[in-house]
């Protein structure tokens, strides 16, 4: 049911993804992909419930939702779109992310798709959370330890359904296809290529290995501007 098809990555590489926020998975991108650099990553702010948990990392589950008016589909046919929703989510290479895009245009987020049950469901078929510009509810309700990046925060969830799934979504400036790779925490998220993920690791540690001198000067007491341009091209030798 996807649209492309990749090699799953090892669970040692996603694991070594993870160790870093995404931040500084977007400066080790620029390094490893940098005809990346305007696209691909979160651009509107999203809201995140829960900012102190870890960066997670998953391919995509894509779906599209509606909430401003009923579905179209007879209670049968819901309930049959539902399951085969659910199935999709949870085959397929793990752990998985899922990517929601709310198409109420200037009202997405007038119902919310995401709760207590959604996110306890989504958990238990091996999502990790959710990135969506729709709306999120029942924060005291979630599933635990299940991260949350929304457009908002609201109370009903309306008439909101699934319309498709599977597809191509864009959510807050960023465009995202079945089975992508994806790097969120509090700050956003991002597609990592799948050829280029086994290479971020050590480009995250170079970002690192140039900011600590500008850092040193920078936090030190004894800062001026001759150490900080000294700083600036002892960084730039770093390789």
């Amino acid at each position: 049911m996807t649209d492309h098809a990749h090699q799953p990555l090892s669970a040692d590489l996603l694991a070594a993804l993870a160790k870093y926020d995404t931040p500084t998975i977007c400066n080790a991108m620029e390094v490893v992909a940098p005809g990346r650099r305007l696209n691909g990553f979160t651009t509107r702010p999203l809201v995140c419930p829960f900012p102190d948990l870890p960066p997670v990392v998953g391919y995509a589950r894509t779906a599209t939702i509606r909430a401003t008016g009923p579905s179209s589909l007879s209670p049968a046919e819901q309930q049959a779109q539902r399951l085969a929703y659910y199935e999709y989510v949870g085959q397929g290479a793990g752990p998985r992310i899922s990517v929601i895009q709310d198409l109420d245009g200037t009202e997405a987020g007038f119902g919310a798709f995401w709760g207590e049950v959604n996110s306890a469901v989504h958990k238990a078929l091996g999502c990790l959370g959710v990135v969506t510009d729709g709306s999120i509810r029942d924060i005291p309700q979630w599933a635990p330890g299940f991260q949350a990046l929304a457009g908002s925060i609201g109370p009903s969830h309306a008439h909101v359904h699934v319309t498709r799934f599977a597809g191509e979504v864009r959510v807050a400036g960023m465009t995202v296809r079945s089975d992508d790779l994806i790097h969120a925490d509090r700050h956003g998220a991002v597609v990592i290529p799948h050829e280029v993920a086994a290479r971020l690791p050590e480009a995250a540690e170079l970002c690192g290995r140039r900011e600590e001198p500008i850092l040193a000067i920078a936090r030190g007491s004894d800062f001026t501007l001759d150490k900080l341009r000294d700083a600036l091209k002892r960084s730039s030798e770093i390789h």
